[in-house]
């Protein structure tokens, strides 16, 4: 392979000349259209020695939400010899997305001719590809038969979707705003390609699930074997994307409040916790409750209404809008304030200032909470507080695990959505350690600049985020090039906590 050089494989010369003008170092082949094209191109393959491969184009949709012009890069292809992965694809996605391109990322399949018809098409996307072509896989599996296979991604434009076949004149104005598109990507092609290298990555651990996102996760899927679908959960039952997803998949129906739920139902609350009224809304509505209120965000509940019992007016540290802080807040109405920082601390009036409690949202980065609990302490020096540390063992393992691995790193990624508080807290205690530090739902948001020049790579997930993900960004960092893979582990969690009523046993 030679380092740096970029090969773009076309099939048709209007595709080759709508992909001119990359940039440095970079080749331009077109292999002609179809399979038996493609094997008459092979012996030109096998005397070029590139440092990464895209195979670019046209394609038609089997997906019914795809667009003219929208981008496809492949997450496999797949053809009758079988499927071929293509994790190197995914920072393609996250690039190309940063440059305003309308992207999809999934299986694209390769047939030895035009798919016009719409049931073939749909048999098609029931098999799982979103769109199809007739050279992707026959390009990708003579690269991966090398000793040495260069990066590879399969990026295609949608020039006809699946409600106007080929034969259908509206498909000319749709042709050429393809074409647009297709001359659009290759910019991104090339800061692709400059990901191609030897890098090391410094794991963090404890990372991923802790014993209550396992708890609640598994409550749900209980929940789905023992009672008729849907089954519904009250806001997300944890803060990540591909967990709510993967759930929906499976007849679980995500609402924000009881009242989009018809009587009599089953419902799920998350794992962060809801108020008593949320409690009384169900029982009136007859509703089958299962609660997966994660045990540590439950102590805290129980916390402050002790202190309102005692009359103390209580200061709950956290931050607005989160699905725990609103649970904690209606615990006792009016009776628990909320406090956002030291700023706040430094100016919160209360009733009587020796009267006053605090407690902790359970996901804060420690330092910040650090900073306002000093700032309630020195406001109220009697303040009151629980006995035992409010934040989660599993928030504050991980944000160690990052301080133990930042000096060793030119960048973290901290796997998580965008929701979810701790893994933003890891985001921020690496920056205020002085990387650069860049939260991401999965492999399809790294952005090349992020790790191109990056040697030593940090890797860490939230509470909330599936360790499949981590598994999955590996994946991604192995397909550029040689890659050694060190886990930094500060401790072990063991903690497990028993299911409720209604899905134990």
């Amino acid at each position: 392979m030679t380092a740096g050089r970029l090969l773009v494989v076309a099939a048709l010369r209007v595709e080759q000349a709508a992909l001119t003008g990359i940039g440095r170092d970079t080749v331009l082949e077109r292999c002609g259209m179809g399979a038996r094209r493609v094997r008459q191109w092979l012996p030109r393959l096998d005397r070029l020695t590139p440092g990464a491969v895209a195979v670019a184009g046209l394609a038609g949709g089997v997906d019914p939400a795809l667009r003219p012009g929208d981008v496809v890069v492949a997450t496999e292809v797949q053809d009758v010899a079988g499927r071929i992965p293509l994790p190197a694809g995914a920072p393609l996605v996250a690039e190309l997305r940063r440059r305003g391109l309308p992207v999809h990322h999934g299986p694209i399949v390769t047939t030895d001719r035009i798919v016009r018809d719409r049931q073939q098409r749909a048999e098609l996307a029931g098999a799982g590809a979103i769109a199809v072509d007739m050279e992707s896989a026959a390009v990708v599996r003579a690269l991966v038969r090398r000793s040495e296979s260069p990066p590879v991604a399969v990026v295609r434009v949608v020039v006809d979707p699946v409600d106007r076949p080929l034969t259908d004149l509206r498909t000319i104005p749709a042709g050429a705003r393809a074409l647009r598109t297709l001359h659009r990507i290759g910019p991104a092609l090339r800061a692709w390609a400059d990901l191609a290298a030897p890098r090391r990555v410094v794991l963090a651990a404890p990372r991923s699930f802790c014993a209550g996102v396992e708890r609640a996760i598994e409550i749900v899927e209980a929940a789905l074997r023992r009672y008729p679908h849907p089954v519904y959960v009250r806001r997300q039952i944890v803060h990540n994307a591909h967990v709510v997803a993967d759930l929906e998949r499976r007849g679980v129906v995500f609402v924000d409040e009881l009242d989009e739920i018809p009587d009599g139902n089953t419902v799920v609350f998350s794992a962060h916790g809801v108020a008593p009224w949320v409690r009384d809304q169900a029982a009136r509505r007859d509703l089958n409750v299962i609660d997966a209120t994660c045990p540590l965000v439950a102590k805290v509940h129980t916390e402050a209404r002790r202190f309102v019992s005692r009359g103390k007016q209580v200061l709950l540290v956290g931050h607005a809008g989160h699905d725990e802080v609103e649970g904690t807040l209606g615990q006792a109405p009016g009776r628990i304030t909320l406090v956002q920082d030291p700023s706040e601390a430094d100016t919160i009036a209360v009733p009587d200032d020796e009267q006053v409690a605090f407690v902790l949202q359970t996901t804060l980065g420690l330092d910040e909470a650090a900073a306002t609990v000093g700032a309630l302490r020195r406001r109220f020096p009697l303040i009151d507080s629980s006995a035992t540390d409010d934040i989660c063992y599993a928030t504050t393992n991980r944000q160690r695990a990052v301080a133990a691995i930042v000096p060793d790193c030119d960048v973290l990624l901290v796997i998580g959505s965008a929701n979810s508080s701790n893994s933003r807290r890891l985001v921020e205690v690496a920056e205020g350690l002085g990387i650069p530090a860049h939260l991401i739902d999965d492999a399809a948001q790294v952005q090349p600049a992020w790790v191109a020049g990056a040697v030593s790579v940090g890797i860490t997930a939230g509470a909330s985020a599936p360790a499949q993900l981590v598994d999955e960004l590996l994946d991604t960092f192995r397909a550029f090039g040689a890659l050694t893979v060190e886990e930094r582990v500060v401790t072990t969690e063991d903690l497990t906590f028993a299911l409720p009523k209604g899905v134990a046993g």
